[in-house]
This record gives C-alpha cells, sequence and structure tokens, in this order.
C-alpha cells in the first residue's frame, strides 16, 4: 500500500504503465535507495533495476548525505550531484538518522528541495505518514515492497518530472 500527498489519492493502481522506465523518459532514472537492512536494500534496488532505473544505494541516511553532497565537508559539489539523481526512496526507521530526518536535510536544502523523497516503512502509523507528507515526502510506501509499488512510483516521477 502507499500513499501519496499529491492527488489527495491514497493507495490505488497504476493501470497501464508500461515496464520500462527508459522509453517513458527518454534515459535511465537515477535512484538513491537508502534503507539500513541489507534484504530490503537488495529488494528495492531489484525492483527498480527491473524498471530500468540507474540505482544508487546507502545504508544509512548520513551515507545518502555524503552521496548527495550535503556532508558536513561537501558544500561545494551539489551541483553534479543534482542532475544524476531523479529520485530519493529511504527507510523510515534507520539508526542515527531516521528516513524523516533525511527527508527534512533534503528539502531544507535549496539545491535538493525538488528532488522526490518516497519514505518506506513496514509500521503503517497514520501519524508517521502524515508528518512525512507535510514535510514534503512525495509518497509514503509499505514494505515490502512489490513490483506494483514501483509502477505507480514510474507513474508519480512522470506526472511531476520538470
Amino acid at each position: 500500500m502507499l500513499y501519496q500527498i499529491m492527488d489527495g489519492d491514497y493507495g490505488g493502481s497504476c493501470g497501464g504503465c508500461s515496464e520500462d522506465m527508459t522509453v517513458e523518459f527518454g534515459y535511465e532514472p537515477h535512484v538513491l535507495a537508502v534503507d539500513d537492512n541489507l534484504i530490503d536494500r537488495t529488494l528495492v534496488e531489484k525492483l527498480l533495476k527491473n524498471s530500468s532505473c540507474k540505482v544508487t544505494t546507502a545504508e544509512n541516511g548520513l551515507r545518502a548525505l555524503e552521496f548527495l553532497g550535503l556532508g558536513s565537508d561537501q558544500r561545494n559539489s551539489l551541483e553534479a550531484t543534482v542532475s544524476k539523481v531523479n529520485l530519493v526512496i529511504t527507510d523510515y526507521c534507520m539508526p542515527g538518522m531516521t528516513g524523516y530526518e533525511l527527508l527534512k536535510k533534503i528539502k531544507e536544502s535549496s539545491v535538493l528541495k525538488e528532488v522526490p523523497v518516497v519514505i518506506m516503512s513496514s509500521e503503517n502509523i497514520p501519524t508517521r505518514i502524515n508528518q512525512c507528507l507535510e514535510e514534503g515526502a512525495q509518497m509514503f510506501m509499505l514494505k515490502p515492497l512489490k513490483q506494483s509499488d514501483v509502477k505507480q512510483l514510474k507513474r508519480h516521477l512522470m506526472k511531476y518530472r520538470s
């Protein structure tokens, strides 16, 4: 099940989405997948690659910030990173920095704030879901993710791609 703020519509199916993101976008979207659990991270990576995405993985929020150029010593590398990443998908519950905290850091960045962030969790907690959506998450998805969830993500990316 997934939740999104843009349409006010929670859940739903993708309908007639094609399987290949490259055909739909004319390029291979680059997704940063963040999850402390190796099995979940590998599953998300596989699902995204099956949909023709380029995937970079990070095992926690701090590593994700480093990749995005938001690490404490990387303030000058934002220009290059922004053109590479089309989406960040992150677990909510991670040690050190939650997905919610990562979301806030990304949305506070003047350069990265337009990059869509999707939060995943195995816990269906309405207050948590609303908090993430209000802070700027594009979607909230329940784990484990399925290929149909990635189809919904693709449709969402197409709709809000600039």
